[in-house]
């Protein structure tokens, strides 16, 4: 079953795409006999629920096992650096308030200047759970577990196949029963129908689409590929909500490519890491499966700088400017890409009984507390890019 499944994923990673029609939320749709990853096994009960989850800076303690689960052992592969870092950390978190026993293999060097920022910060709080932390080099990773046998492994740290194969390799080769990789929704191609979902075309020579194919091929008895979009949440040190935070708290425009009207996935890191856990809960149905990591809602950029300015309590000004024109590079002017990109999660949704708990107004205003908690609001900060834009557009910054 394994073996029918790597193939299945390995050839529709490349070609298939959904047949059903496409469709917005909130209408209820179910996967169609063709659709190509939910179809290699039945789904379980729609029955199955998931905990009531609370954003994790106000969880005070992971001291509470559950005695009746089905304990395992799960190593999480922690990238050291980007907003990916989060995922980890939260999965972690979860999983200890779980009952599992949780190891996490940082990459790089315990004394490194990227561990002084969060979510590494916090790593004291997984040990005080009972949970281990390691550095290191992940190729080295029999090295570093020391022997150690594990149930479950994460890879949240590679984006190529050079990177992830000593990790799967040594997985397998030591007989870990779910291999779960976290790989990126930026990898599907371009289409004039939104969201994606899974099946849709993706970049043949993206990185990661090498890895998704790897992965599939080596016939774990369970794998699961997770592809996440933008994330907000306590701890993240890769710039979303604090990019509109900077300029809203000092009374600066908020320069928007384009009309504005461009939708994008915003999704809390709790949704992320719930449906993490559920894959491991429910590794016979997760099986073979890709998994769209985002919560279950569109927003403007036009709306999401609204919502941060609503969460702040202060004045919005928006100017909406044309890149070509005003002589700068999006990328770089901009923390989001400048078009519709939104991914839908149907089948974490269909398959894992999964619901999203992401809710931008209040999630946004925990972290604009979270924001001037640190002092970011007194941080001098430069907006050369901003500053050439709206010279351009003769917009007046108030001094």
């Amino acid at each position: 079953m394994a073996a029918a499944a790597a193939s299945s994923v390995a050839s529709s990673l490349s070609s298939l795409r959904f047949t059903s029609s496409r469709y917005l939320p909130p209408l209820t749709h179910h996967f169609l006999p063709s659709t190509p990853f939910p179809s290699l096994f039945s789904s379980p009960s729609t029955s199955t629920s998931r905990r009531s989850y609370r954003p994790l800076t106000r969880r005070p303690t992971f001291s509470v096992k559950a005695a009746s689960i089905d304990r395992k052992s799960v190593l999480i592969v922690n990238t050291n650096s980007g907003g990916h870092a989060i995922i980890g950390f939260y999965f972690a978190q979860e999983l200890l308030a779980s009952g599992h026993d949780v190891t996490v293999l940082t990459v790089g060097d315990e004394g490194s200047d990227k561990m002084k920022k969060p979510p590494f910060t916090r790593f004291s709080e997984l040990v005080s759970a009972g949970g281990k932390t390691l550095w290191g080099d992940p190729t080295k990773v029999a090295e570093i577990v020391s022997g150690v046998k594990f149930d479950v492994v994460l890879e949240n740290n590679g984006k190529d196949l050079d990177t992830v194969k000593p990790v799967a390799d040594w997985a397998k080769s030591t007989g870990v029963a779910q291999f779960l990789y976290i790989s990126s929704a930026g990898i599907y191609k371009t289409s004039d129908e939104v969201p994606h979902v899974e099946g849709d075309l993706v970049k043949e020579d993206a990185s990661h689409v090498g890895v998704e194919k790897y992965i599939a091929e080596l016939s774990f008895s369970s794998f699961a590929i997770f592809r996440p979009q933008y994330m907000i949440g306590s701890g993240n040190n890769k710039d979303c909500e604090e990019w509109f935070f900077d300029r809203i708290v000092r009374d600066r425009p908020i320069p928007l490519p384009g009309s504005g009207m461009q939708l994008t996935n915003i999704s809390h890191v709790r949704d992320l890491s719930s449906m993490l856990s559920l894959a491991v809960e429910n590794s016979v149905a997760a099986n073979g499966k890709i998994f769209n990591c985002v919560s279950d809602r569109a927003v403007t950029f036009n709306g999401l700088a609204k919502l941060c300015a609503k969460a702040a309590d202060r004045e919005l000004k928006i100017v909406h400017y044309d890149p070509k024109s005003v002589g700068v590079d999006a990328k770089k002017a901009f923390p989001f890409r400048n078009m519709h990109f939104y991914a839908e999660p149907r089948a974490a949704k269909e398959v894992l009984g999964w619901t999203s708990t992401t809710n931008l107004p209040e999630d946004l205003k925990e972290r604009f507390q979270e924001y001037v908690e640190i002092g970011r609001d007194k941080k001098d900060i430069k907006f050369d890019v901003d500053d050439k834009i709206l010279e351009s557009l003769k917009v007046e910054v108030a001094a």
